[in-house]
This record gives structure tokens, sequence and C-alpha cells, in this order.
């Protein structure tokens, strides 16, 4: 069957309307007859119609921000996280509109009849989209060209994703240009990993060619090159790729944020700190806060905060990656483990400048000198300050490598935006739900 990529962006765009189109009827059905009754002049004609489309712009933005629109690239899971948080953001400021407009508290029932249909919507729009993208799109049957390594870490992630990606064969790039070229030929797309430059160069210009889809396993130059801008002074073209991280004016509007951020955050989870404070101190007595140096910014140090999940002394004997089951986190320090509140005394990093609320996450001291030692681009992720969240945190695990962690952080430095903070963010909520993103390592040291 003919593939329908061309039509990739217009099949996105016309399934979320749709789906935003039916959430924003179920608003506005419910606002219509729960709510704008209750006002002295009910709103009429062109008054309903502007809420309406308030709504649904709000709500078609926040899928677009959240990738709910990936239809052809993401789970059903990821596709239905995703509108809920986007479903959850535009019906709180729904909901405050309503308010203002009321002049008083609104019945919150109302929304919640909103919420819960709109999720049933939800499920029923995802799996029947996904019957009919994956119709007129069926999996490709794919070709993986590797270098020295056997690739089997990118062979088992795609293989994952069945419906959509068939790994049919694999070859080693000493096979010979005219050998793979062969290969290439017999299948729709093509995987191309840790291969030569010249090599891969080659190899990607015949694909390109020949009209195959590529998938490549990026490099910590290729990561660099993406986000170049173009030179038009000259009649060669030429690309410029920027080295310096943030600029003055973004890193002044992000610390306006991580400020007013961090202070918000404060008054919110105040309870929090007082219960997981208390219960710790209450168990064994010891400290409250656990202290560990860590790097951010320029390689400067400094002394980040958690709150204590293992027992006094833990590190005594030196430092040790946690490990699944470990004997020293405390029964206190499993639960604030498992609902990651162990991070929170961070806000207080960030508050006075330390950290930021997204960015790389601060590695110690010890594992900065060991990955710089085995990959020497490993300093470059310190062009920003550490933060509570991030790139790698979003769409990496704990045990993802060192390697592969930096070239996330990378995109995130070499990518930054305003929106980009936003997003990551909203995603953030997604780890609390993924267990696989806090798998520790094994005993050994290995990822599990």
């Amino acid at each position: 069957m003919k593939r329908i990529e061309q039509y990739r962006t217009t099949i996105r765009v016309v399934a979320i309307t749709l789906l935003d189109i039916v959430a924003t009827a179920i608003y506005f059905f419910v606002w219509n007859n729960v709510y704008n009754p209750d006002f002295e002049h009910p709103f009429m004609g062109k008054g309903k119609i502007f809420l309406a489309v308030v709504y649904f712009a709000v709500l078609f933005i926040m899928s677009l921000i959240l990738g709910a629109s990936r239809i052809d690239e993401l789970r059903k899971s990821e596709i239905i996280f995703y509108e809920v948080i986007a479903l959850l953001f535009t019906n709180a400021i729904a909901y405050v509109q309503i308010c203002l407009i009321k002049a008083v508290i609104a019945n919150i029932w109302g929304m919640l009849y909103i919420l819960l249909s709109q999720v049933a919507a939800l499920i029923v729009w995802t799996l029947l989209a996904f019957v009919i993208v994956h119709k007129l799109n069926p999996p490709e049957k794919m070709l993986i060209i590797y270098g020295s390594h056997l690739a089997t870490e990118i062979v088992y992630k795609m293989s994952n994703l069945e419906e959509r990606y068939v790994i049919v064969e694999s070859a080693n790039v000493d096979e010979g240009f005219e050998s793979l070229t062969g290969k290439i030929d017999k299948y729709e797309s093509l995987i191309i990993c840790d291969v030569p430059a010249r090599m891969r160069n080659d190899l990607l210009k015949y694909a390109y060619q020949q009209n195959k889809n590529v998938y490549v396993v990026p490099k910590i130059s290729d990561i660099v090159i993406r986000s170049a801008s173009d030179i038009s002074y000259f009649d060669s073209p030429i690309i410029k790729c920027s080295s310096n991280g943030l600029t003055v004016e973004q890193r002044a509007v992000k610390r306006i944020i991580d400020i007013l951020g961090s202070l918000f955050a404060l008054i919110v989870f105040s309870p929090v700190f007082l219960v997981v404070s208390l219960a710790i101190k209450l168990y064994d007595g010891g400290p409250v806060f656990y202290k560990q140096k860590r790097c951010t910014r320029d390689l400067k140090t400094f002394d980040i905060l958690k709150f204590r999940s293992m027992i006094v002394d833990a590190e005594k004997n030196g430092p040790q990656p946690a490990v699944d089951n470990d004997s020293r986190i405390t029964p206190v320090g499993k639960v604030i483990r498992a609902l990651r509140i162990d991070e929170l005394p961070q806000i207080i990093n960030i508050l006075v400048g330390e950290m930021s609320i997204v960015g790389p996450r601060p590695e110690r001291i010890e594992h900065v000198e060991k990955y710089s030692a085995e990959i020497p681009e490993f300093v470059c992720r310190y062009k920003v300050k550490g933060g509570l969240t991030g790139y790698a945190q979003v769409y990496g695990k704990y045990n993802t490598s060192a390697y592969n962690k930096l070239k996330m952080d990378l995109i995130y430095i070499q990518h930054y935006s305003l929106a980009l903070d936003f997003k990551l963010i909203l995603m953030t909520l997604q780890i609390l739900f993924k267990k696989e993103s806090t798998e520790g390592f094994d005993k050994r040291g290995n990822n599990k």
C-alpha cells in the first residue's frame, strides 16, 4: 500500500481539530445548561460563540504544544495522556473565566462532568483514529545499517512499536557500499546507526535519491548542526552553529519565571514540606534534608537539597547509585521516592538562583569528572543552569546512558524557547505514572 506521509500534517491537524471540536461542544453544552442559567443576564448569540471559540483556541494550542496530534508516532496511552493534560489546563482556565463572570465561586461539579465526558470521547476517538491512520499507513518494513555497535538498543525500542516499524534485516557497514545499496532497494525505510561519517553521507544521499525514509541515530555534531541558522550574505550556502547557550535576554526572562514559579510552588507545597519533614524526623531523628555537591552552569558547584530518603550516613563508604530494593532506603524514603517528592526541596535551590525549573539535571562532581573523561562533549551541557526537570527527564529514564542523556540535553540547549520550557513542565507529570522512568541500576551498576 502506498504511504500517505505527504499528508501527515493535514491528517494530524484534521484529527486533533475534530477531537477538540467534540470537546468544545461538550463544554458548551454543559456550560449553557448548568452555568449560563445562573447569570442575571444570560449570554446570548455572539457572546456564547465567543466563549466557545476561546475555549477551542486554548485547547487546540495546548494539544499542539503537547504533541497530542501525533497519532502517527505516539502510543495510544501517550496520546490520551497529553490530551488529558490539555483538557485539564483548558478547563481550569474556563472555570476561572466562569467564576470571574459570575463574581462567585462556581459549582465545580459541572466542570468535572465536562472533563469525564471529554475523556470518554477522547478514548473512543483515540481507538478509532489509530485504526484509521494505521490502516492507511501500515508498518514500515525497514533495514538497519550499523557500525561498530550492534544497535540492539535502538532495534529493541523500535520493535516495541511494531504497529509502525518492522525491522526486517540488519547489515554491518563493513559489507560495503554496493552491497548495502542493493539491500536498501528492497525496503521502504532505512535506519543508520553508528556509521562512519563518509559512509553515512553516501548512504543517506543514495536513500534520498531513491525516495526512502531514513532514520538516523544522531551524533553530537548532528544535534549542533540541526540548530544552525542560515547565512545569506554569499552565493554559497553557509550555516552558523551557535555555541553560546542562552542569550542574555533569554536568561533574564527565564530567571524571572524561576523566581515566580518557585515562590508559587513553595506556597502550594508547604503542607507537603511540613508532613514529609515531620515523617522523616519522627522515623529516626536524623536531618530532614540531604545535601550533595552538584555542578551547574559553567561547572559551578552548589549543594543540592533533597528530602532524606536513606539512612543517615548511607554513603559513608563513598557514593553509590541507588539500586532496586536498596536496603539503605527508609520506609519514609520509599514513599517519597515513589511519589517523586524527594526532589521538592530543590525549589529552594531554584529560588536562590542555583538551579532553574527546567534544564539538564545537575550531576555529582565525581560523575561529571567520570563522564567528561569518557565523553569530552559532556561539559557542553553546562552552558545553562541545571534544572529540577528537563528534556532528558521527560524523554529518557533514570538509567538512560550518559551519552544519550547528553544528546537530549543538547537538543534542549540548542532549541531552547519558553514554549519548550512550558511543554516540558507539563509533560513532567507523565513521569509520575511511568514506572520505567524511575528504574534504577542493577547491583552491578548496569542498566536494567
